[in-house]
């Protein structure tokens, strides 16, 4: 069980004290222009879910028509990639389930998302700083 410190900048775990934050972008399958309206709120609904059950954060969650913007702050043993996985996944599932026109319509292969992926770190402290930072250490 994590806890947030009293600045809420940092998670605690056991002999861990982290904050990993990721700039997550996923498209549905072929692209196509699916996350609009009600699908695009039950989606971030069902990534909240998500997080919450299985120990992460999602501080930030918006969609374009074709593809899905987060920051996921989790766990370094956990890792990103598996958050990610739940994510698709689940939600995956989920939206099939709750509106059976896109399948039918749009992703007739049963595949939701896209296999692809990006990730890329966020901070809130610049790599050059953190290298000088470190330079500087014992002098």
């Amino acid at each position: 069980m994590k806890h947030y410190r009293k600045n809420n900048k940092y998670y605690s775990s056991s002999h861990l004290v982290y904050r990993c934050c990721y700039h997550v972008v996923f498209c549905p399958k072929y692209r196509r222009s699916i996350l609009l309206g009600n699908v695009t709120n039950r989606l971030k609904e069902i990534c909240y879910e998500i997080a919450k059950t299985h120990d992460f954060l999602i501080e930030e969650i918006e969609t374009d028509k074709d593809h899905v913007h987060m920051i996921i702050n989790c766990n370094p043993r956990y890792g990103v990639i598996k958050c990610v996985q739940l994510i698709k996944g689940i939600s995956g599932y989920k939206l099939f389930e709750e509106f059976p026109f896109i399948k039918k319509r749009y992703l007739w292969g049963g595949k939701f998302w896209s296999r692809s992926t990006f990730v890329a770190t966020v901070g809130s402290v610049s790599l050059d700083i953190v290298k000088r930072y470190i330079e500087n250490q014992g002098k």
